[in-house]
């Protein structure tokens, strides 16, 4: 579907000036979008996988460690495939409000891509570079989007996300390869100069809060310093008539699950060309490895 059909259909749960901004803009940020009910379920589901990386002691398909990580002090980058580690995440898909806020912006019916839980621990948790999400992972639109709940309050000093505005306009878009055609997954310095970051906007928000970004919004997000820890579930969701069509470096097994609505019958192809990722059936490390350029053995997913 297309926006303009998008804004046709009645809303489930946002205002009509809600979604004509996230057209426009690229995002959107939802303050208090979750109960405490599920936050707390969503916060004990997140401690058992903290605990459960104490017995890992170097980065493998589930936990994506940072270098100082230890059984006594863990340090945690990433939980990949959070649905896939404990139910209470993929229930959250199901049956909270936020797949069916997910329907107002890419349409009633609506497919699961995958899913993370980030994390920015505290006292260096590391930043995240400008990219885009989509040339992780290109589909036939650019309908996806990825919802980021935020587990506790979120001040400026944790590292909140970061959005540049109307960048989803950008055409033709940016690479996130360097000079030598190797994948960074993130934009060059040189590019970062061309866009003016002084009007990017950032994303605080208190516990429960959403952040909702187009898959080609550039976005970032500072280095965490505070003695805060800042864990952000996010889940990517797309338009049901929206198919990958490179390989899914995460893999997850609940991929292209209708969360809303049924099964489309045709793919909708938007004529702007997507960068190309490298093959990830070679294997995957992660964003952060790639962004800081670690010398990591590629994990099979």
């Amino acid at each position: 579907m297309t926006p303009e059909q998008i804004l046709k259909v009645p809303p489930k749960v946002l205002t009509q000036a809600q979604r004509e901004f996230y057209f426009n803009e690229g995002y959107l940020c939802l303050e208090r979008a979750i109960d405490e009910t599920w936050l707390a379920r969503l916060r004990a589901a997140t401690e058992e996988l903290v605990e459960r990386s104490r017995t890992v002691s170097k980065p493998d398909a589930v936990f994506d460690l940072e270098p100082g990580h230890t059984a006594a002090a863990p340090r945690l980058r990433r939980v990949s495939n959070p649905v896939e580690q404990h139910p209470v995440f993929w229930e959250y898909c199901l049956k909270s409000p936020m797949p069916d806020i997910v329907s107002d912006l890419v349409g009633p019916d609506v497919k699961f891509h995958h899913s993370k839980l980030n994390f920015k621990w505290a006292n260096g948790g590391e930043e995240v570079k400008w990219h885009y999400d989509i040339s992780f992972w290109p589909h036939t639109n650019y309908s996806p989007l990825t919802v980021g709940t935020y587990l506790y309050d979120c001040g400026m000093d944790q590292g909140p996300l970061a959005v540049l505005p109307k960048s989803h306009l950008i055409d033709p878009m940016l690479s996130q390869y360097d000079a030598k055609g190797q994948w960074t997954g993130c934009l060059s310095a040189a590019d970062c100069a061309q866009l003016d970051l002084t009007k990017a906007v950032y994303l605080p928000g208190p516990a429960g809060s959403l952040t909702i970004h187009n898959c080609r919004t550039l976005h970032y997000s500072a280095r965490n310093d505070s003695d805060l820890g800042r864990p952000l579930l996010l889940n990517t969701l797309t338009s049901a008539d929206a198919f990958p069509y490179t390989v899914n470096p995460i893999k997850p097994r609940h991929d292209q699950y209708v969360l809303r609505g049924t099964r489309a019958r045709f793919a909708h192809h938007d004529p702007r060309p997507c960068l190309i990722p490298p093959d990830w059936s070679k294997g995957y490390t992660s964003i952060f490895a790639l962004q800081q350029e670690e010398a990591v053995p590629l994990v099979e997913r």
